[in-house]
């Protein structure tokens, strides 16, 4: 092809909608509206299946068309022939096409008729330009390269976690003019993604979960793939909706101990970008806007980059952190005042203070091992290693992201102002601090 499938793509975002034409085998013509062209690789796209119509049978019986697409910046025309290959119902294509059209179909009025059967997978035989005037290519407005370049340096020079994940999304406001940010690990274990770092939002919502396989964060995480929508879609909204879910479901009991996710009340773009290590998810950098189409293709290769080098980051300052020894035990001196009730739930191992909801899971058994250290033995010293090692937490056998509970968890004290802190000291150590004295009751 003279013409690169990838030096187009603005043309396959959906500004301007696309025609398919296609022929029965009497050969007679058909020529219908497309709701999405997805790029799939420099050889492939994917068509939306929505309906079984005249392209569909079309299709099945002669498997070539020809598709037109216009550039919604310049106005420029151009015609792909495809050659049908396959139909995908499920996976990373179908899943971001399903996404995208939630989207398309809220912001047209939609929502009830845009429903993706599949996703149709076409080779690119050949792309032509259609004659006709076009506009000139505006001046970019970011250099995505360098941005991305600039990002790196800056991420390689910090050698703690928790750092690093700040640093993160200062650096994306800076470089990227991405306001509204939020990092989430994954917890394979238990099926859920959990917020350790956000920017931009009115509270941090550190601790705040979401399920694997919910919204554009939980699919992007089940299916390992980037996920964006540039419209609102109340399909792939979060907050209220996860709330109200549970209330009619007869779990109100349960909001209690669910801290909420941070975000924009109505996203007009959304975009989840997993955080690989070794092959593996490690968790999800989400971003959103209040601004339609906000990320494009462009942005897409710029900030999976990113996350790929935050993903490596993480695992070895992962690994980096284990291997400090054990720092020595200390008897700290009395904390005054009255003291201060803990109850731990044995049952998901939430944990309040006094009245407040702290936290849960594996965050809370990690809080209720040092407290019970604390109070038993008068321990204020720990290290990341002997958490790693302690039977009380059950830790996950893979991935068990200690050092992200233990940032989020650290978090949450600060956050509601508690009497109990976590100081990092070193390498794989960090510090209890206690200001009042603890009364420690477990609830089975």
């Amino acid at each position: 092809m003279k013409i690169r499938l990838d030096s187009i793509r603005n043309c396959l975002e959906g500004g301007i909608p696309g025609n398919i034409a296609t022929v029965s085998t009497d050969g007679t013509p058909n020529i219908a509206y497309l709701s999405q062209v997805q790029y799939v690789d420099h050889e492939h796209v994917a068509l939306s299946y929505q309906f079984f119509n005249t392209t569909r049978r079309n299709i099945l019986a002669w498997p070539y068309a020809k598709v037109s697409l216009i550039d919604p910046v310049t106005a420029a025309h151009y015609r792909l022939s495809l050659q049908y290959l396959r139909t995908e119902s499920q996976g990373p294509v179908f899943e971001i096409m399903k996404a995208k059209l939630a989207g398309i179909a809220s912001h047209t009025g939609m929502s009830g008729i845009f429903r993706l059967l599949g996703s149709d997978i076409y080779r690119v035989l050949d792309i032509e330009r259609v004659p006709g005037r076009a506009l000139e290519v505006p001046p970019i407005h970011r250099n995505l390269l360098a941005s991305l370049r600039l990002c790196a340096e800056e991420l390689r020079a910090h050698t703690d976690l928790d750092a690093l994940l700040t640093a993160t999304l200062v650096a994306l406001e800076r470089h990227f003019d991405i306001h509204h940010a939020m990092i989430l690990m994954l917890d394979a274990a238990a099926g859920k993604l959990y917020t350790v770092a956000s920017r931009g939002y009115s509270a941090s919502g550190a601790g705040a979960e979401i399920p694997v396989g919910h919204g554009v964060i939980g699919v992007a995480a089940r299916e390992g793939t980037p996920i964006r929508i540039g419209h609102f879609s109340a399909e792939y909204a979060y907050g209220r909706a996860v709330r109200e879910s549970m209330a009619r479901n007869g779990q109100a009991g349960l909001i209690e101990t669910e801290i909420p996710l941070p975000g924009l009340t109505e996203a007009r773009s959304q975009f989840a970008v997993p955080i690989r290590g070794a092959q593996r998810t490690l968790g999800i950098l989400y971003m959103e806007s209040a601004q339609d189409q906000r990320f494009g293709y462009d942005d897409e290769d710029a900030l999976v980059a990113l996350a790929g080098l935050l993903g490596m980051a993480i695992q070895l300052l992962q690994q980096g952190e284990a291997e400090e020894a054990a720092p020595a035990v200390s008897a700290p001196a009395r904390a005054p005042g009255p003291a201060v009730l803990v109850r731990h739930y044995a049952e998901n191992d939430s944990v309040f203070l006094g009245e407040d909801y702290l936290i849960k899971g594996v965050a809370g058994s990690i809080f209720w091992a040092l407290v019970r250290d604390f109070v038993e033995h008068g321990r204020v010293g720990f290290s990341n290693r002997e958490l790693r090692l302690d039977r009380r937490i059950r830790l996950p056998d893979l991935s068990d992201n200690l050092e992200a509970r233990l940032i989020l968890l650290a978090r949450r004290l600060d956050e509601r102002g508690a009497c109990v802190r976590i100081l990092k000291t070193g390498r794989g150590r960090f510090e209890l601090r206690v200001e009042r004295p603890l009364k420690l009751v477990e609830v089975d």
